[in-house]
């Protein structure tokens, strides 16, 4: 039975990350991954240029869009645009091949990965973690990564993250041409979706499209209110195929490591409880990862509490401000537009928090008291 120094249960973005900054350390590393092959990822695909720190390769191939400025908009109209400052802050992303990259990458520097299987049972020995998969086979580890999403079946069995995570529910897609999107800016679509919006983000000949709502999850139900959308965005094709995806968001500041186990990106519920941003904290958290499960193999011991403390400090200070502006905004959503996006510095801010330039700590005092001022009136 051979055995590794980590295994990653999840090969998606951060679980992949992980596998690279660990491989690269020269530490040997396992990834098992229940899909066979990658698919389209419609995702926003939305991500600051400030992370490319956390990513140790080239990524310029998965580069589709550099983005100028970020539009804001009340069912299609009440315009708002922001530019962005800086020299091509926010990036899109084509995503199935930045995950391709990231995973060649990892494989080329000694990481394995087999797929598709499943994680069906885990459990210690002296020390060491057995996982028991689908394929029949039992593999070792030393450390363990748990990276299997949103839909996590170990984050909860290790009691990582909130005792009751909370989720986002969204729909996307991608659709051919640009629509009425211009190439360099992304837009944000308020008033239609009840509690939450809709976003079009801009590849080199598509354009994803989501929904997302943050409190009443059967909303994107309704095909109406999707084909009102997609024309919003400058499209006439109905035909579209959407996927579903529910989105574990920051729920508090939370431990999301026990002994010699850590979570990672959507397991470890770190998508944005404002703007369901998810790419930045995959990368924020794989990196720490690595960085944590370095230290303990380096110096023979199993702490790895500094990680969460290192999550909590980098990320979750500024999304449990962005919870609590979210629970005022999305409950309130015409107020919220008029005093959270259409004041004059509110563009510019919510801008340079996608860009990585400023976090809702910044910003979350003054927003929160005009929000709840404005709402009891």
């Amino acid at each position: 039975m051979k055995e590794f120094d980590t295994i990653i249960v999840g090969g998606g973005l951060s679980g992949s990350s992980t596998a690279l900054n660990l491989s690269k350390k020269g530490y040997s590393v396992l990834i098992i991954e229940k899909e066979e092959s990658e698919n389209i990822k419609p995702c926003a695909g939305g991500m600051a240029s400030s992370m490319k720190k956390y990513l140790p390769l080239d990524i310029d191939q998965s580069i589709e869009s550099k983005i100028r400025n970020v539009e804001f908009r009340w069912k299609s109209s009440d315009n708002v645009v922001a530019d962005l400052s800086g020299e091509s802050p926010f990036w899109i992303i084509r995503r199935e091949i930045l995950d391709k990259l990231i995973l060649n990458d990892a494989l080329k520097y000694g990481s394995e990965i087999v797929r598709p299987a499943q994680a069906e049972k885990i459990t210690q020995q002296n020390k060491t973690w057995l996982i028991k998969c689908s394929n029949k086979v039992t593999y070792k580890s030393k450390f363990l990564v748990i990276a299997d999403g949103s839909q996590s079946k170990w984050a909860g069995y290790f009691n990582l993250g909130p005792r009751k995570p909370k989720f986002a529910n969204t729909i996307a897609l991608r659709l051919k041409g640009l629509g009425n999107i211009p190439k360099d800016s992304v837009r944000f679509e308020f008033g239609f979706v009840k509690y939450g919006f809709a976003w079009a983000f801009p590849l080199k000949d598509s354009v994803n499209i989501g929904l997302g709502t943050f409190i009443n999850n059967k909303l994107l139900e309704n095909k109406d209110l999707n084909k009102k959308v997609i024309k919003s965005f400058g499209f006439e094709d109905s035909s579209f195929k959407v996927v579903h995806k529910k989105l574990r968001i920051w729920n508090g500041l939370n431990k999301i490591n026990g002994e010699r186990v850590i979570a990672v990106g959507d397991a470890a519920s770190l998508c944005d409880p404002f703007l369901a941003e998810g790419i930045r904290p995959s990368l924020i958290s794989s990196h720490f990862a690595a960085e944590s499960i370095d230290q303990c193999l380096s110096r023979n011991n199993n702490n790895l509490n500094n990680y969460s403390i290192s999550i909590n400090n980098e990320w979750g200070k500024s999304m449990a401000w962005g919870k609590r502006i979210a629970q005022i905004f999305y409950r309130f959503p015409k107020t919220g537009y008029q005093l959270g996006v259409k004041r004059k510095t509110a563009p510019k801010r919510i801008a340079q928090i996608l860009s990585g330039q400023m976090n809702y700590e910044d910003i979350a005092m003054r927003v929160i008291k005009r929000l709840l001022t404005k709402s009891k009136d």
